[in-house]
Formats: C-alpha cells, structure tokens, sequence
C-alpha cells in the first residue's frame, strides 16, 4: 500500500470516544485547505480486472463531522458523563446517599473513619444477608453487588446499584475477633491470699453488679461480710472487695500497677462506666490476644473459595458490631464502582452519507 499526502496540514486522530475539536486540524480557508488522503495500491494485484484501487478521504470532512457530533452530544439530554464525576441526582435522599459512596470509593483513598462512617450510612446490617456474590478477585477479595431501591422520584423510580469489594481475610478475621470477645471465657487461677482493692465507692459499685463480666475475663472478686468489720471508722478505711483469682493465658501476662492496683482489671472497670450492666468487655491485653487467635484461623489471601464460602463471610459482616476494620486497622470493604449509569447512553445507528466524506457513490461501488 503506498500513501500520499498533498497538503502540508497534520491532522491528530486521536481516540474515537474523545470527541472534541482536536480533530479538526485548521480552520478552512477555501479550497486551499482541503485535506485528502490518495492510498493506492500497485504491484501485483489479484483482482481479475487488474485494476488499481484508490481510496479518496477528505479529512476536512471527517472532523467536521465530529465535531458536530460532538456538539450535538453535549447539548443532548441523553448524553451522560461517568458517574463518577457527574452523579444523577434522583432525590436529596439518594444524592446524599450517593455523596457517601463517593466517600468510601476505593479510589478516593479516604481516611479510615471517614470512609467507614460514610459505609455505615449506606449500609446497613440487614444488607449484607441480602448482597450478592458477584465472585472472587485476586485470590484475596471478594465482589458483591447491592441494588437498593429509594422509591419513585416522578414518575420515575430511583434506585442505587452498586460494587463493593470485600477482603476476604480482613472481614473473616473481624467476625472470628468478635465471637471470641463474646464467647471467650479466660481461665483464672486462684491466688494464695485474697488481695483487697482500692477502689472508689462507684467503681466497688460497678464491680459488685458486674461480677460476672469479670470472672468471664478471669478476675474473681469477693464482697467481704459486714460481720468482719468491728467499727464502722474500720470499715470505711478497709477496702470491701478482695481479688481472689486473676486471669491466666500461656501467651498473655496480666499483671498488677503497684500494691493493691491491677492495671488491666482497673482498664475492665473503667470501661463499663460506658456500658449497661452485663454487656460484655475485654482489657486491651485480652483483646490482643484474640486479635492473634483471630488472625491464624481465618480464610488467608490466596486461597479459593466456593460461592458458598464467600457468601458466608460476607453474611457473617451482618453479624458483626464494628464491620468496616479488622481487629489490626485493616479495612474490610470499600465501595468499587457504581452501575447505575451503566447502558444509559445507547446512540441510534445512522446511515453513513459518502458524499460528505467526498467521495461518489458509484466511485464507493467500484
């Protein structure tokens, strides 16, 4: 194929889908400027008639053509730019909703707080029995779609339609770190002599109604009887409760803050002040430890998995009271894509019109 260029203009082509004036090489001047392109084909020619086969372009034409296109598009209400960055408002509801999927994109590298505050709006814990499973990435993350509908906005109906991505050894870690803070009950060991407590009068309060959640975690307290107090000036300088077990672990040592303090039952104490009676916490040393027992028993990055265990991990997310981090900081979802936009722009073919690229019809059948 030989190819020649009359004029000295350069013209650049770039991509199909960026539509814009750039396509155009120089405004036209009269004749002058018409660009065209002769491609000939010589040598030996199979064709049974012998005859040489030229191609007349005028490339004038051609960028005029799209960038009336490109016009028309950008005036036209059917035209729509990605999601990402131009959003289709349906209601203040679902674009609020939508502000806070842009804030939890994995492309938007939030901050973690923010991006599992902005989770926690969009996402509920019912959603995840009802996500699907789209299937598995990398070896190490799992896909899932959610649809959600917001009801009719005119006639009509708005809706949300999203990709999450899941890690699959961060969101399995989180749940089994949960169920062990639960379930978990520590082994204690009794101590050769009872240890009183120094505590004030509200936190010997706080112990007293919670001795349960305490021996849970290993500590065993007891309430010394009023008949072993000769004097009420005896009693109100002798501590009430004794410590007569503390927790044991072969990989944890929970030890005690100077004579008659225990750093990590003091931290247990301290902690229920913000919780109603009877609801279950752990010191940060006993978490820790779950942390690490959580850790080795889950679902590891690269390993396959069924649709069914994937599914059960994603469920288990439902379950769970913190789900947006693992026990070590890492995150366990963010949001991917959002499909709502996707198909809405569906142009009609058109017929293409030869002549306005300068070339006859009949020289197009030949």
């Amino acid at each position: 194929m030989q190819a020649t260029t009359r004029p000295q203009d350069v013209v650049d082509l770039t991509d199909d889908w960026d539509i814009s004036p750039t396509l155009v090489g120089t405004e036209t001047k009269g004749k002058e400027t018409s660009i065209s392109t002769e491609l000939t084909q010589s040598g030996d020619l199979n064709d049974e008639t012998g005859r040489a086969v030229t191609l007349h372009v005028d490339l004038v034409s051609i960028g005029s053509f799209y960038l009336d296109l490109y016009k028309h598009l950008s005036s036209s209400n059917t035209f729509h730019s990605p999601p990402a960055q131009h959003p289709i408002p349906a209601s203040t509801s679902s674009s609020t909703l939508r502000s806070a999927v842009e804030s939890a994109n994995l492309e938007n590298a939030a901050a973690d707080s923010v991006a599992s505050a902005a989770l926690s709006r969009i996402i509920s814990k019912s959603d995840f029995q009802h996500m699907q499973v789209v299937g598995q990435f990398n070896l190490g993350f799992i896909v899932v779609r959610k649809r959600t509908s917001l009801g009719y906005d005119g006639e009509e109906q708005s809706e949300m339609d999203d990709l999450f991505i899941v890690d699959q050894h961060a969101a399995d870690e989180k749940w089994n770190f949960e169920t062990l803070q639960e379930k978990t009950v520590i082994e204690s060991q009794r101590l050769f002599r009872p240890q009183p407590l120094q505590l004030t009068a509200a936190d010997e309060m706080l112990a007293a109604e919670n001795v349960e959640i305490l021996k849970r975690n290993g500590f065993e307290v007891s309430q010394m009887d009023e008949s072993e107090h000769p004097s009420p000036e005896e009693e109100s300088m002798s501590p009430r409760l004794h410590l007569v077990a503390q927790p044991v672990s072969k990989d944890t040592v929970f030890d005690m803050k100077g004579t008659y303090h225990f750093k990590d039952l003091e931290e247990l104490i301290h902690l229920m002040q913000d919780r109603p009676a009877g609801t279950m916490v752990r010191c940060s040393k006993a978490r820790a430890m779950f942390a690490m027992r959580a850790c080795r028993r889950s679902v590891m990055i690269g390993k396959a998995l069924d649709k069914s265990r994937m599914t059960n991990i994603v469920q288990h997310m439902g379950t769970m009271d913190q789900p947006w981090n693992c026990p070590h900081g890492r995150p366990t979802m963010r949001h991917l894509s959002d499909l709502t936009s996707f198909g809405r722009y569906n142009p009609p073919r058109r017929a293409i019109d030869w002549k306005a690229f300068g070339t006859d019809e009949s020289e197009a059948e030949d």
